[in-house]
């Protein structure tokens, strides 16, 4: 075998691996599975519970909403003449796709300048300090996935302003959201973890 061949079969091989993205979860229905597959989810899970009050199954339908529980999640690339790419839809990325701009500010405000955005102990705390804010700003509370959800995807000034009311399509989002986090509460409630 010749050495280009065997330096093309190795690039080939380093490049298949995904650079160390963990995949989602096998079994996104269940969220028993998804806690005892990823013991780190719980962990992040809790401690973000902890600390800033949102209940695990919000912060579990949340994330799935937003990237299905794969750590490094973009949006899709914009066309133009519908076959040259022109760049991502947003800049969101990670688990909670948290916006760049809104990511500079929760590790501005945090003092949390390492924090990941593929890292779910990051995400999840992020979730945490911008659902807060949301309670603090909007009234809404933190056990409220779909309000909490609406306030997520539109920002603290859209929530305010309704800007969803303008978007059937959002407020369904934001109701299979809720459903969501009602079947990962009923579901936690019976999960043997230990």
């Amino acid at each position: 075998m010749s050495r280009t061949l065997r330096a093309l079969i190795i690039v080939l091989l380093v490049a298949s691996c995904g650079g160390g993205q963990s995949p989602a979860p096998r079994e996104l229905d269940n969220a028993c599975l998804i806690l005892k597959e990823r013991p780190d989810y719980r962990r992040a899970f809790r401690a973000t519970e902890r600390k800033w009050g949102v209940p695990v199954h919000v912060q579990m339908a949340t994330i799935h909403q937003e990237s299905k529980f794969v750590s490094n999640a973009r949006t899709p690339f914009k066309y133009v003449l519908g076959v040259i790419p022109m760049g991502r839809q947003s800049s969101a990325f990670g688990y909670s796709q948290a916006l760049d701009g809104t990511w500079k500010e929760y590790l501005e405000r945090t003092n949390r300048r390492s924090a990941k955005r593929d890292r779910i102990k990051d995400a999840t705390d992020f979730m945490g300090w911008y659902m807060n804010q949301s309670r603090d700003r909007n009234g809404i509370p933190l056990y409220d996935a779909r309000n909490q959800y609406l306030a997520y995807h539109e920002g603290h000034t859209g929530y305010s302003r309704q800007s969803y009311n303008s978007k059937a399509w959002l407020v369904a989002v934001a109701g299979k959201v809720d459903a969501r986090a009602r079947m990962y509460e009923a579901q936690i409630a019976g999960c043997r973890l230990r």
